[in-house]
């Protein structure tokens, strides 16, 4: 958070608010901040190679910092709730405080899972104001993330002697992700995520414990087992990768010329329907093939991380025992082998692709049902026209 105050920022408006019609002010700098604290621990990996604090005491200390982060996600996630309460509803307010379209129901526990209040903000001495949802959703989870990743990396090298292709690959694609959607903060201003969706336990929850601590399995399995990848496995997890990475920027990309530039020529000859209200809805190029064709590519960008653990599952062979065939030789003399734990490991390590399918439709079927209310018959008339929601021909 001091990074985020004293490193210089773009300072951009989000999305105007549907009860003020006037935006929120964002500063962002995630991605310098990023490099700052990648800069530091490379010059402590330079001094003190895989031995740095900083590597072992994330990996020596893992299941306590999980807790700790667990704590925090609880701790905010009832603050959050508690403080929506002193949401002034006659809108326009002075403080520009909202609440989120689906976050005040009936239901007291969807709410809190949910979140009741837009974008809530607090004034902490000496940092100013702070939007907690944008700051939680770009800064310490997806860095964290990066972090933990790196972290594996050198518990694979304290224990072998060296880094694996997997890990190498993992390491690299997983940590461009991140970097990547850093370096185009700007674009989640125009998200669900601070569009739409309030900031309950579901959002930090997932900032602060879901994104580093499951995210990172991979790298945290292979730290372990270091899975060699061949030439063959690692074109095909790059392609599936650059193909997914392809399709969610080159769709968001040609969404927002159109909403921004409808003139440009890349988008002024595609087709579209002009709604009731004004807006057009897109019924040609990447949003021609299915509604939401950008969470087919983000998915495809996920795969190719639980594809480099391969049938995952392995069994650590205490030191004095028989060398077993095809064994990892831990430097301590342990031994990893898969054995009969072959492929029980894809429980664990192909979790994150099997959740990030289940979140994407679920976040696809809220989409449905806000855009059915907000444009009626308008939508049904889309719905007709670009029929898959999101794979085109499957689902």
């Amino acid at each position: 958070m001091a990074l985020w105050r004293m490193l210089p920022a773009q300072e951009m408006y989000g999305t105007k608010l549907v009860h003020h019609d006037r935006p929120l002010k964002y500063r962002l700098n995630a991605f310098t901040t990023s490099l700052i604290h990648l800069t530091i621990c490379g010059i402590g990996t330079y001094s003190q190679g895989a031995n740095f604090i900083v590597w072992t005491y994330i990996t020596d200390h893992y299941v306590e910092i999980l807790m700790a982060n667990m704590v925090i996600s609880f701790t905010a996630s009832l603050y959050l709730y508690i403080h929506s309460f002193g949401v002034d509803c006659r809108y326009p307010n002075p403080e520009l405080r909202e609440l989120a379209p689906a976050g005040h129901t009936d239901n007291q526990f969807y709410d809190f899972f949910i979140g009741r209040e837009l974008n809530p903000r607090v004034t902490l001495p000496i940092f100013g104001e702070v939007d907690l949802k944008s700051w939680f959703g770009m800064r310490p989870g997806l860095t964290g993330w990066m972090l933990v990743d790196l972290a594996f990396m050198a518990k694979q090298y304290r224990s072998y002697g060296y880094v694996s292709s997997s890990m190498i690959f993992v390491t690299s694609v997983q940590s461009y992700y991140v970097l990547e959607g850093q370096y185009n903060e700007a674009g989640f201003l125009t998200m669900r995520d601070i569009t739409t969706d309030g900031l309950g336990f579901m959002l930090t929850f997932g900032d602060l414990v879901w994104v580093p601590f499951l995210y990172s399995t991979q790298c945290r399995y292979l730290s372990v087992y270091p899975t060699p990848l061949s030439w063959m496995q690692m074109v095909t997890t790059s392609v599936c990768f650059v193909l997914g990475l392809y399709i969610f920027r080159a769709s968001n990309s040609q969404k927002i010329i159109f909403r921004t530039r409808p003139s440009d020529p890349r988008v002024a000859h595609l087709s579209y329907i002009q709604t009731k209200r004004g807006t057009n809805l897109l019924t040609a190029g990447w949003w021609g093939i299915s509604r939401h064709i950008n969470y087919l590519g983000d998915w495809l960008q996920s795969f190719p991380f639980c594809l480099a653990t391969g049938l995952a599952g392995y069994a650590i062979i205490p030191a004095g025992h028989a060398v077993a065939p095809e064994a990892f030789q831990m430097l301590d003399g342990r031994q990893v082998v898969q054995g009969p734990a072959r492929g029980w490991g894809v429980l664990f390590t192909y979790l994150y692709a099997v959740y990030f399918a289940v979140l994407l439709i679920h976040r696809e079927k809220r989409d449905d049902a806000l855009c059915s209310e907000k444009y009626g018959s308008d939508w049904q008339r889309y719905r007709k026209i670009v029929r898959w929601r999101i794979v085109p021909g499957v689902y």
